[in-house]
């Protein structure tokens, strides 16, 4: 007769994680009403609370998606491309008497050495090094070398909460617990967070789980900030999100966006912006047949930015190859890549 299978040793602590996760806690499951509204009314000092939370992964994880929800505008770029975010992006979000610092960070790279590479590898590091709370983010039910590789990186005095994006698509929920408890052994989790970085319900009762790691002291920004970038950063990235959705996969990663003239005449905005490539092949993917793939790029920009800012835009787009630049670490810095 066999033995029965081991059991692992009782954790009260880690036990009770898993049940607040999991949903066995109300609790810990606000509804939208136990929410707080969003500055309802002034807020005495004494009680505001305030901090920076880095949101780290590995590519294409949904930190930019998650980022946006969190903030309620869109302020980070979003597309199937990995490493679509190349800047350290600040979103913030006011919600009662607690501001959130979001940072929202590239995916740390593994697969290339170049310069451009480097960089925001770089800028991740230094995103963590100085944070209240770290969310890390890994796809419900998965872990790989490559998000091993992020979860390496974390400091050790730092709380990290563990955010499991993407449960809707999780179809044996019940397999997540053991998945959760073997996570646990690799780091250990302040809090876990299986949850949909689409789903309203999920953004509101993450702003209550980040809350209690914020110190109390007053506000860095005024609250109705959004984000502390300027708009012809949001220019560049709103050109360079079009360009990677509208190419797909044919064109290198590489490819950047440099903005040239950025002008207000009252209530418009006149823009010129320079796409980038490494190839003069690649130049051509960018402007299409008859021009029309840059004229699309170009409209959907610029209808983009509008609703953003609520204005009229004029924007110009250019294509000009610049070979080997992203292995270049003066030209990478010129591109505005710490």
């Amino acid at each position: 007769m066999s033995a029965a299978p081991a059991q692992p040793p009782a954790n009260p602590e880690l036990d009770a994680m898993l049940a607040r996760a999991l949903g066995k806690d109300s609790a810990a499951a606000p509804s939208a009403d136990q929410v707080a509204e969003e500055v309802p009314e002034p807020v005495d000092p004494a009680d505001q609370r305030c901090g920076y939370v880095a949101i780290v992964g590995k590519p294409n994880v949904g930190k930019s998606t998650l980022l946006n929800a969190l903030v309620g505008q869109k302020v980070s770029i979003t597309s199937r491309k990995a490493q679509t975010t190349r800047h350290r992006i600040t979103g913030m979000r006011t919600v009662g008497p607690t501001q959130f610092v979001f940072v929202d960070t590239p995916g740390f790279q593994t697969r290339h050495g170049n310069a451009l590479n480097r960089a925001l590898n770089k800028t991740v590091l230094g995103a963590v090094s100085d944070v209240d709370l770290i969310l890390f983010v890994v796809e419900a039910g998965h872990f790989n070398l490559a998000d091993a590789k992020v979860l390496s990186l974390l400091p050790a005095n730092v709380p990290v909460v563990l955010l499991a994006n993407k449960f809707d698509l999780v179809h044996r929920r019940a397999d997540l617990a053991p998945w959760l408890r073997s996570m646990q052994e690799r780091h250990p989790f302040a809090e876990f967070v299986p949850m949909s970085a689409k789903t309203v319900k999920d953004i509101q009762r993450l702003f209550t789980i980040c809350e209690k790691y914020l110190p109390q002291q007053p506000w860095m920004h005024d609250p109705d900030d959004l984000t502390d970038r300027s708009e012809r950063f949001m220019a560049s990235e709103m050109v360079r999100e079009k360009l990677f959705r509208l190419t797909g996969d044919e064109l290198p990663y590489t490819s950047t966006v440099v903005i040239d003239k950025f002008e207000e005449e009252g209530a418009l905005k006149r823009i010129a912006a320079t796409i980038v490539v490494e190839r003069e092949g690649h130049k051509g993917m960018v402007i299409g047949e008859g021009g029309e793939k840059l004229k699309r790029i170009g409209t959907e920009a610029r209808q983009e930015l509008e609703k953003l800012w609520d204005c009229k835009v004029f924007l110009e787009l250019w294509v000009k190859v610049r070979s080997g630049w992203a292995d270049d670490d003066a030209r990478v810095r010129s591109f505005g890549y710490e």
